[in-house]
C-alpha cells in the first residue's frame, strides 16, 4: 500500500505524549510501584563495560586544551583520523576528504537533530509541504528534529513483515516529490535490523531522483555477531551526494559520556550544515577530540567490545529460546519481544518491574500511532544488553520466570 500525505501521525493525546521521551514516560508508568527484588535496569541504552585504559593518559595530556574555544568543525588530526577509519572499515567509492566531508559532533544525537534544520533549507522548495521521513519506531532526535525543522513528520512502519526496515516500496511519488530527508538507522533501534546493499543503492536512487537527503543514522555499526554492517557512504557514489552518515563513539568505544561523534558525506550539505552548527551547536572540547584519534586508532577493544556482547547474546539464545518471537538481531545490542500474549507491553514492563526487579521499555513509547490507530511498537519490549553477562543472566531467567 503506497504511503501518502496521510501517513502522518494522528493528532490527539496519544501523539502529544509520543513526542515526551520515552524514559521520562516509562518513570511515570513505574512511580506508583516498588521492585520486588534489586533493580536491574535494562531499558536505557548506555553501555556499561569498561573505557578504554587510553581515555584517561590522552585526556592527561591534552588537559591545558580545556582552556581553548575549540573550532566547531573540529581538530584536524580527528577529522583525520574519522575519516581514515572510515575509508578502512567500510568499502567507500572513495575515501572521504577531511577537510570538506567529515564534521565532529558533539554526539551523533544533537548532528541529527541539526541535520533536519539544515536539510529543509538545502533542499529547498518542495512540491507540497515539505516532509521528513522516520522509521517507526525510532530514536527520537529525528522526530525532534523534524519538529524543528517546521516539516510533516510521516512514519514508516518498521514491522516484522518488512524486515524491520522502511518499505520503500510504500512510498508513492507525491509523498517523494516532497520529502526532504529520510532517517535511516542500521543497524536499527530497536529491532537490530541492518539494511544490504541492495537496500540501500533502492534507497540512494530514490534520493537522487527527488532530490531529498539521507540521514544516515549508524551508531551501532560495530556492534554486530557475525558480519559487519555496511554503511549507507558505500552506496552514496563518487561524491557522496544526498547522502550523510552519522557516527559515535558511544556504542562503538563505551564512551556514552564523552558525547564525541561525526557527520560524513555530501560536502555541499556539510558545507551548509557547518554554518548552521557554527552558531547553534555545541562544540567538542579538544582534549575529547584527541581521545577519540586514539579510539579510531584502534580497534583491539572495539572488538573486546563485540566478544562482550556476543556473550550475552548467547546467553539470550540459552534463556529465551524461541519465546516472545525472540531471535538474535544482526547489529546493535537491543532485544526486541513480543509480549502482545502477556498482557501487552505497558503491563509486561510494569509486571517484570514489580514483580521481577527488571526495568525494560515498553515498545509503544518508542513510536508513534500510524494513521489507522496501530503502533508499530505496540505489543513489545524493548531490552538493552548493556550490563555484565551475570547481570545479564539473572535478568533474562527473573524475565522468563515472572512472564511465562
Amino acid at each position: 500500500m503506497a504511503m501518502t500525505a496521510s501517513s502522518r501521525a494522528p493528532q490527539g493525546v496519544g501523539n502529544q505524549e509520543s513526542e515526551r521521551s520515552p524514559f521520562a514516560r516509562v518513570t511515570e508508568l513505574l512511580a506508583p510501584y516498588q521492585p520486588a527484588k534489586p533493580l536491574i535496569t535494562l531499558s536505557l541504552g548506555e553501555p556499561q563495560h569498561p573505557v578504554p585504559a587510553f581515555v584517561g593518559p590522552v585526556l592527561a595530556k591534552h588537559i591545558a586544551d580545556f582552556g581553548r574555544y575549540p573550532l566547531i568543525k573540529g581538530i584536524e588530526p580527528f577529522r583525520r583520523a574519522a575519516a581514515n577509519w572510515l575509508s578502512t572499515r567500510f568499502s567507500l567509492p572513495r575515501g572521504i576528504d577531511p577537510e570538506t566531508e567529515l564534521l565532529v559532533l558533539n554526539g551523533s544525537r544533537e548532528g541529527l537533530f541539526f541535520a533536519a534544520l539544515t536539510a529543509v533549507r538545502y533542499v529547498g522548495e518542495r512540491k507540497g509541504k515539505p516532509a521528513i521521513l522516520v522509521p517507526n519506531p525510532f530514536y527520537p532526535a529525528y522526530g525532534a528534529g523534524a519538529r524543528a525543522a517546521g516539516c510533516e513528520t510521516i512514519y514508516l512502519p518498521t514491522t516484522l513483515a518488512n524486515g524491520f526496515l522502511p518499505d520503500l516500496d510504500a512510498l508513492d511519488d507525491a509523498t517523494l516529490a516532497r520529502t526532504v530527508a529520510i532517517y535511516i538507522a542500521s543497524p536499527a533501534n530497536p529491532q537490530g535490523a541492518v539494511a544490504s546493499r541492495e537496500y540501500f543503492g533502492r534507497l540512494k536512487k530514490l534520493a537522487d531522483r527527488f532530490g531529498f537527503m539521507i540521514l544516515s543514522d549508524e551508531c551501532y555499526s560495530e556492534i554486530y555477531t557475525s558480519e559487519a554492517p555496511g554503511s549507507m557512504l558505500e552506496c552514496a557514489g563518487p561524491d557522496f551526494t544526498n547522502v550523510v552518515a552519522f557516527q559515535s563513539l558511544s556504542k562503538r568505544s563505551n564512551l556514552p559520556g564523552m558525547r564525541v561523534g561525526f557527520a560524513a558525506g555530501d560536502k555541499n550539505f556539510l558545507g551548509a550544515f557547518h554554518e548552521l552548527r557554527n552558531v547553534a551547536a555545541p562544540q567538542v572540547p579538544m582534549p575529547l577530540q584527541q581521545v577519540a584519534v586514539a579510539a579510531y586508532s584502534d580497534e583491539a577493544h572495539v572488538e573486546e567490545n563485540r566478544r562482550l556482547y556476543r556473550i550475552k547474546f548467547d546467553l539470550a539464545d540459552q534463556i529465551l529460546g524461541n519465546r516472545y518471537g525472540y531471535h538474535r538481531p544482526a547489529g546493535g545490542f537491543c532485544v526486541w519481544l513480543d509480549v502482545s500474549a502477556h498482557g501487552g507491553d505497558e503491563a509486561a514492563t510494569v509486571k517484570l518491574y514489580r514483580d521481577a526487579g527488571v526495568r525494560v521499555i515498553p515498545g509503544s513509547y518508542l513510536a508513534r500511532r500510524q494513521p489507522d490507530g496501530s503502533n508499530p511498537g505496540a505489543g513489545y519490549i524493548r531490552l538493552a544488553l548493556v550490563q555484565d553477562s551475570e547481570t545479564t543472566a539473572e535478568a533474562l531467567h527473573r524475565l522468563v520466570e515472572i512472564l511465562d
